[in-house]
C-alpha cells in the first residue's frame, strides 16, 4: 500500500518567515518559505526546486505542520510555502470562510512560481479546509499548478458537508465556536473576547438552538456570525452555492488539468465529497487522477496512521505513512521519478479479513474488525452490482418487492427530542474542555477540546456522556421515533462497495420535516457483546422540501406521499455470515444535522411542532436499500 519514494532526507532547511504575498486587492498574506539548504554550509540550495504550498486557518507556525510539513518535505529536496489564509493569524484582511480562497490561491501560487528558487512547478497538499483551497484555486486554473494531494476535501458544498439534502451540518456551528471564532484575531487581540470564547460549551448553544443572530455567544466575532448564519440558514437558490471557494463541480470543465490524489476516509466527514470528486474529475480530465479511501475518521498523519475509528478496531493493515505516500506522488508528479504507478483506485475493505463473525473486542476494549486493502481502475467498481433491499410489513429487509397492497408505519418526530448521533462521519463537534484555569492561566490554544458525537464506528446505543441523551440509556432502535428494517441473518457473507441509495416513500401531517437513514451492520449476541454490537456504517437526511437533490425549495403538502431519496456516504464493507443488514429510517439525527422544527418556517424562527410522520413500504410504495454487492461476494 505504501509507495516508496525517491527523495530522501539529505538537505539541511532554511527558513524564511513571515514572507507578504500581495493578493489582487492589495491584502498581504503572512507566509513562512522553507527551503533546502546544504547541511555543512546552511546556504540554500542555488538551483530552483519545485515548490509546495500548503494554506491554512489553524495557524502556519503549529508544531506540526512545522514539522511535518515545512521541514520533512525541505529535507528532501521541496520548497514549502506556508501561509496563513486572508483574516487567520498573521494574514491581513478579514476572514469569510471559504469566500476569498479561490483568487488568494490563485494569487499566492503563481507567486511562489515566480520566485528564483522554485523551478516553475508548484504542487499543493493539505487536509480538511486545507483541501477545500486547493480545490478552489484549481476552479481558476493558475498556469503554475503541477499536482495536488487533496486529502479529506469537498466537491460541492450544497450537496454534503456544508448543507446536506438541504440540512445544516452543525459541524460548521461548532468549529465557528472553537477552532474557528476561537482563533479569530479579534479573539487573539481582545482578552476579553478570548475569555468569553473560552468559556464557552457548544453543548450549551447546541441544546439552546437555534442560532439567533446578536444571541449566541458568536455575536462576540461578529464576522464570523455573518457566515455561519449565512452557511445556515441560505437557501438553496442562493448565489452564494454556486461561488468557486464552495461549489468546485460547477467549475469541473475549466479547473485545472492537473494530477491528482483525492483521498479520504469511510468515517471521515467528507467521505462522500472525495470520492464525488474522484468520479467527476477523472471522468473530465486527461492527467491521472486517484481515489484513496481508507477505514479513517477525520484528519492528516494521525488519521492515517491509526488502526481505529471510534469503537472499532481494523488492525496494523490499516495504518498508512500519510507523508511517504504524498512525498511518493509528488516525487513522480514533481519531480519524474518512478515512484506512483498505481492503480487509479484503493480501498480498504472493512471486516474483509481477520473479522470474526462474532463479535469480539481487542486489548483496547474495541471491537475487531480487520480488513485489508484492495485495487480497481475505476470508481463505481465495475464488479459491483446495484442490489435493492426492500422494507417489508414484518420489519424484514429483503430483495423481494413488497406485495402487499397497502403498508405503513407512523411515528411522532418531537424536534425537543431528536435522536441523538452516536459516532459517524463526524469532524469538528467540538466544544472546549472545561477547566478551572482562567485564559492567563491556561491559555485558549491549551485549552484541549471533546468530542460532542464521537466519530467513526460506533454501537449504536446511548450511554453516558451520549449529548441529548438521558437515562435509563438504551440502543437506538428502541425509540418510538426509530424505525428498523433488517435482513435474516445472512447465511454467507455479502460483500458491498461502492456508493449507496436510499429511497424513502413517506408523508407528512406538518408543513415540512425531515427524513433520516442508517445502514448497519447488525452483530449477533456474543459473549463480548451480549447485546450484539449494531455498527453504523453510513447515514444521510433529506429535508421534505428540498426532496430530489433540488435547490429550488418546494413545500409538501401534508398527507401526500413522496419518495424522498439520499445518499448516505459510500463505503466497503462485509457483512459476515450470522450478521442482519439492518436499515434505520427516522427524522433526525442530532447534532450532526440541524433538527427541523416542522413548521416550514426559517430555521432561526423558535415554534417547533410534533410531526407525525409515515413511512410507507408496500408494492407501489416500496422503501428500499440499493447497496454495490460485489459480484461473487
Amino acid at each position: 500500500m505504501i509507495p516508496d519514494p525517491a527523495s530522501s532526507a539529505e538537505f539541511g532547511v532554511t527558513v524564511h518567515h513571515d514572507r507578504a504575498i500581495p493578493m489582487r486587492d492589495g491584502i498581504t498574506l503572512s507566509t513562512d518559505i522553507y527551503r533546502p539548504s546544504d547541511e555543512t554550509t546552511g546556504a540554500p540550495l542555488t538551483d530552483p526546486q519545485p515548490a509546495i504550498m500548503v494554506r491554512t486557518p489553524y495557524d502556519k507556525r503549529d508544531r506540526t505542520r512545522v514539522e511535518e510539513q515545512g521541514r520533512w518535505f525541505a529535507r528532501r529536496g521541496y520548497v514549502v510555502a506556508i501561509q496563513d489564509v486572508r483574516g487567520r493569524y498573521a494574514s491581513e484582511g478579514e476572514f469569510y470562510l471559504l469566500r476569498n480562497e479561490p483568487a488568494d490561491g490563485y494569487d499566492s501560487v503563481e507567486w511562489l512560481a515566480d520566485q528564483s528558487y522554485c523551478d516553475g512547478q508548484v504542487g499543493t497538499m493539505g487536509t480538511s479546509y486545507m483541501a477545500w483551497v486547493q480545490s478552489a484555486l484549481a476552479t481558476l486554473d493558475p498556469p503554475a499548478l503541477t499536482a495536488m494531494f487533496v486529502n479529506q476535501g469537498a466537491a460541492n458544498g450544497w450537496e454534503a458537508t456544508l448543507r446536506h439534502n438541504g440540512t445544516f451540518e452543525m459541524r460548521w456551528l461548532a468549529w465557528a465556536l472553537t477552532i474557528g471564532g476561537g482563533f479569530a484575531k479579534r479573539a487573539l487581540e481582545d482578552p476579553n473576547v478570548q475569555r468569553t470564547m473560552a468559556t464557552v460549551d457548544t453543548r450549551d448553544v447546541y441544546a439552546n438552538e437555534p442560532v439567533i443572530e446578536g444571541e449566541s455567544p458568536l455575536r462576540h466575532v461578529p464576522a464570523y456570525e455573518r457566515w455561519c448564519l449565512d452557511l445556515m440558514n441560505s437557501e438553496g437558490p442562493d448565489p452564494m452555492w454556486d461561488e468557486r471557494g464552495l461549489n468546485f463541480l460547477r467549475y469541473l470543465e475549466e479547473s485545472a488539468d492537473v494530477p491528482t490524489v483525492y483521498a479520504g476516509g469511510w468515517y471521515d466527514s467528507y467521505g462522500k465529497a472525495t470520492s464525488d470528486s474522484f468520479q467527476a474529475f477523472a471522468a473530465e480530465k486527461e492527467s491521472d487522477q486517484f481515489l484513496v479511501m481508507g477505514p479513517w475518521t477525520h484528519g492528516g498523519a494521525a488519521s492515517w496512521d491509526s488502526p481505529t475509528a471510534g469503537e472499532t478496531h481494523f488492525g496494523e493493515a490499516a495504518r498508512v505513512d500519510y507523508n511517504r505516500t504524498k512525498l511518493a506522488f509528488f516525487d513522480r508528479y514533481l519531480k519524474g521519478a518512478d515512484t506512483w504507478e498505481r492503480a487509479p483506485v484503493t480501498y480498504f475493505r472493512m471486516g474483509a479479513r481477520d473479522s470474526p463473525s462474532r463479535a469480539e473486542t481487542t486489548r483496547g476494549n474495541k471491537l475487531r474488525r480487520g480488513g485489508e486493502w484492495a485495487t480497481a481502475d475505476t470508481w463505481p467498481l465495475p464488479d459491483a452490482e446495484q442490489v435493492t433491499y426492500y422494507a417489508q410489513r414484518d420489519g424484514s429487509l429483503s430483495t423481494e418487492r413488497p406485495s402487499a397492497e397497502t403498508a405503513s408505519t407512523s411515528y411522532q418526530f418531537d424536534p425537543d427530542d431528536p435522536v441523538p448521533t452516536i459516532g459517524g462521519n463526524c469532524s469538528s463537534y467540538y466544544a472546549f474542555e472545561p477547566r478551572e484555569e482562567s485564559i492567563e492561566e491556561l491559555p485558549l490554544e491549551n485549552r484541549p477540546t471533546i468530542s460532542i458525537t464521537g466519530r467513526g464506528g460506533f454501537d449504536q446505543r446511548a450511554r453516558p456522556g451520549t449529548f441529548g441523551a438521558d437515562p435509563p440509556y438504551r440502543p437506538i432502535e428502541e425509540r418510538d421515533d426509530v424505525v428498523t428494517f433488517r435482513s435474516a441473518p445472512l447465511e454467507e457473507p455479502v460483500e458491498i462497495a461502492g456508493p449507496l441509495q436510499v429511497r424513502v416513500y413517506g408523508s407528512t401531517d406538518a408543513a415540512d420535516t425531515d427524513f433520516t437513514t442508517m445502514l448497519i451492520d447488525e452483530y449477533p449476541p456474543s459473549e463480548d457483546y451480549p447485546g450484539g454490537f449494531a455498527l453504523n456504517l453510513s447515514d444521510s437526511i433529506c429535508r421534505a422540501r428540498y426532496r430530489g437533490y433540488r435547490r429550488e425549495p418546494d413545500p409538501v403538502s401534508p398527507g401526500d406521499v413522496y419518495a424522498f431519496e439520499m445518499e448516505p456516504y459510500p463505503t466497503a464493507n462485509v457483512f459476515q455470515a450470522g450478521h442482519r443488514i439492518r436499515l434505520d429510517i427516522s427524522s433526525s439525527n442530532y447534532p450532526r444535522y440541524d433538527v427541523n422544527h416542522n413548521t416550514g418556517h426559517s430555521p432561526a424562527d423558535r415554534e417547533r411542532q410534533v410531526a407525525t410522520n409515515t413511512i410507507f413500504f408496500d408494492r407501489e410504495r416500496p422503501t428500499s436499500i440499493e447497496l454495490p454487492v460485489r459480484s461473487g461476494r
